[in-house]
């Protein structure tokens, strides 16, 4: 299995003091997470692409390109590429730029995105939803199989046998493509499309218990199956939050204010029920979906967590609503050092 981090470069108010980091000093902060995430032997570190004041991430390729020059073997991948209302040209060539400075390690994760900010900076149509997805998708898999395109659709110009450069590091997991995967937060529709196509799916999953998503994982792998995919050739994800402490209790009480934070306006914005101690406490449990707490603990619940998905990859999402740097980076630490080394003894020894 893999291990890894993502973030959205965090800029909400800090609960515990009262103050909000700088974008400047965020996106500096983030390049030092990563490269801790690369020394202590992390897999991966995605970021994820939001056009709002609270985070500090509106061009992930950005960013990632900058990490490129100052690490040397983790992978480097968006969490997510909002393909809805971006350009499949331009990200190809983003990513494909990022896997030639990196040799070979760039991920584009597509989505849909959690926010809509981004249709009408871009000016997409959010009636196109699902079809501007569907088409730029389409096309983006058609520049990774090929250096000259010939495509046509309605939301871009067509390409007549046009050659799209640069090309993706012949150090890549298959050399001369970009390693891209579908991001879902659990719509039967993106695990039987990712499936057909025989890409590699990473799933969303903050609320609830993970094991909800077993039904996602087994239509996925039986789509593969039927349009002729290998499915244990193919790779799967689940995307959480977490957070690594000493102490289990202690880690639950420190990060349950920044989660709290966040979800309160994300629950004021959609709807949907205010978040408390309580539904954290649950969350935090066994069984939810909140990976927090001392390395057992956490390691426990992946090792659980995988009896149940199987999945291939685990990314924890630790920054909620400015977790302090120093929070952060023994986080990021003990994650890589103490939990990784418990789930892969477990996993060897069967249980």
């Amino acid at each position: 299995m893999e291990f890894g981090i993502y973030s959205f470069g965090d800029l909400h108010l800090d609960p515990e003091t009262g103050r909000r980091s700088s974008v400047e000093q965020n996106l500096a902060d983030t390049i030092d997470r990563i490269k801790l995430a690369d020394v202590t032997g992390l897999d991966y570190f995605g970021l994820g692409e939001h056009h709002r004041p609270d985070y500090s991430v509106s061009s992930p390729a950005t960013v990632l390109a900058a990490a490129s020059t100052v690490t040397s073997r983790i992978r480097l991948g968006s969490a997510v590429t909002v393909l809805s209302t971006e350009d499949p040209v331009r990200v190809f060539q983003q990513f494909a730029t990022i896997d030639l400075l990196s040799h070979g390690r760039a991920e584009i994760v597509a989505g849909r995105g959690s926010f809509i900010e981004s249709f009408g900076i871009f000016g997409a149509d959010l009636a196109d939803y699902d079809e501007l997805y569907a088409e730029k998708l389409d096309l983006l898999l058609a520049l990774n199989d090929s250096e000259a395109v010939t495509w046509s659709g309605r939301f871009r110009p067509a390409l007549d046998d046009q050659l799209i450069l640069p090309r993706p590091s012949e150090h890549a997991l298959v050399p001369g493509k970009l390693d891209v995967w579908i991001a879902t937060g659990g719509n039967p529709e993106s695990s039987a499309r990712a499936g057909a196509m025989g890409i590699p799916v990473s799933y969303a999953i903050i609320g609830g218990h993970p094991e909800r998503f077993a039904p996602l994982f087994d239509l996925y792998r039986r789509s593969a199956a039927q349009h002729g995919h290998d499915p244990a050739s193919l790779r799967t994800a689940i995307a959480a939050p977490g957070f690594v402490g000493r102490d289990s209790a202690a880690t639950k009480d420190a990060f349950f204010p920044y989660w709290v934070q966040t979800m309160a306006r994300i629950a004021e914005e959609r709807g949907f029920p205010t978040p408390t101690r309580e539904s954290y406490d649950d969350l935090a449990d066994t069984r939810g979906a909140i990976f927090a707490g001392s390395p057992d603990d956490v390691a426990a619940k992946i090792v659980q967590t995988h009896g149940h998905l199987g999945m291939d990859r685990v990314g924890l999402q630790m920054d909620w609503s400015g977790v302090p740097q120093e929070m952060m980076l023994e986080s990021i630490e003990l994650f890589a050092t103490e939990v990784v080394p418990r789930v892969r003894a477990a996993l060897a020894d069967g249980r």
